[in-house]
């Protein structure tokens, strides 16, 4: 039986609905000797911003019973680095890569949305308004639904014609509140979840394991909020809107992923799991090929949001 992995995403028709996630897999050239990135759907690279980044003080991440935390700080290369250095390599692949940005004042996003916005090599920009452990920034716009339109109304503006994808944080009431901030304001597509603020006690030194004290936490544990959060926005926001949903948060298998799925996203990305596994991406894209000729179903696009 011939299947078709192949799905709508913007102004897109990607391969298969398999991403892997920001920060999980580096610029590309460190994945790219574990696995086939052409096999991919779509590649997001981790935070860039206008300057280079040292990131938070270590310990910085913490294994946790069902995934871990991080408090990575948006370590990178800064953004003219990133143009000399990593686009380049990214001629070499036929996947779309997605760039996520992040910074502390719009400023800091419109600088690097605008030197990233002619640059052939990427489809698209994830605005990283989400990150929980970036003091003054990030956290602080994705909470905020009148935050949220303000920077994604300028990341717009500065992003021409790539695909904007707003990524949102779960740390909030309602995140169809803020998922409506972002379409109404110009987002191509929505990307939930983020990580989940949370923390680590070492009851030897009575000290939070974290020097930065909080951190993201991802992994399975986050699973079936990631999917309820997944389901409400669908329902809410993404379906009226015709919006795609990029969706994750503990996908470790087909399984995972084809929840996320009929959950309502159009594709899903695969994170902490790659820490575990560098092939976990390619493994999920085959499992969920065998799970749709198991199941009689020829496109994969029949699955999106079909909850009953």
């Amino acid at each position: 039986m011939k299947t078709d992995l192949s799905v709508k995403f913007s102004k897109l028709t990607l391969q298969n609905p398999v991403f892997v996630a920001s920060g999980t897999c580096g610029y590309v050239d460190e994945l790219s000797d574990f696995i086939d990135i052409n096999a991919l759907g779509g590649f997001i690279t981790k935070s860039i911003t206008p300057l280079p980044r040292p990131g938070n003080d270590t310990p910085r991440t913490v294994e946790t019973d069902a995934g871990m935390l991080n408090a990575i700080g948006l370590a990178n290369i800064g953004c003219e680095r990133f143009i000399a250095e990593k686009l380049p390599l990214m001629q070499n692949f036929k996947t779309p890569f997605f760039v996520n940005i992040a910074g502390r004042t719009i400023e800091d996003y419109i600088c690097v949305a605008e030197r990233l916005a002619d640059k052939n090599q990427i489809a698209g920009l994830e605005l990283n308004i989400s990150c929980p452990n970036v003091k003054a920034g990030g956290i602080t716009f994705g909470t905020d639904p009148a935050a949220v339109s303000q920077i994604t109304k300028a990341v717009r503006k500065a992003a021409g014609n790539k695909i904007l994808i707003v990524k949102l944080t779960p740390n909030v009431t309602d995140i169809s509140i803020t998922a409506r901030a972002a379409v109404e304001n110009g987002a191509d597509a929505l990307s939930l979840v983020n990580t989940f603020t949370a923390m680590a006690v070492d009851i030897e030194t009575r000290k939070p394991v974290l020097a930065n004290r909080t951190g993201g936490l991802s992994g399975p544990a986050i699973k079936p909020i990631a999917i309820y959060m997944v389901n409400k926005v669908y329902n809410e926001v993404a379906r009226p809107a015709a919006i795609p949903i990029l969706g994750g948060g503990g996908i470790c298998n087909a399984g995972d992923a084809l929840e996320f799925i009929m959950a309502g996203a159009s594709a899903v990305f695969v994170g902490t799991a790659n820490f575990l596994c560098p092939t976990a991406a390619t493994g999920i894209i085959a499992g969920i090929e065998k799970w749709l000729i198991s199941h009689g179903i020829s496109e994969i696009s029949e699955l999106i949001g079909c909850l009953k």
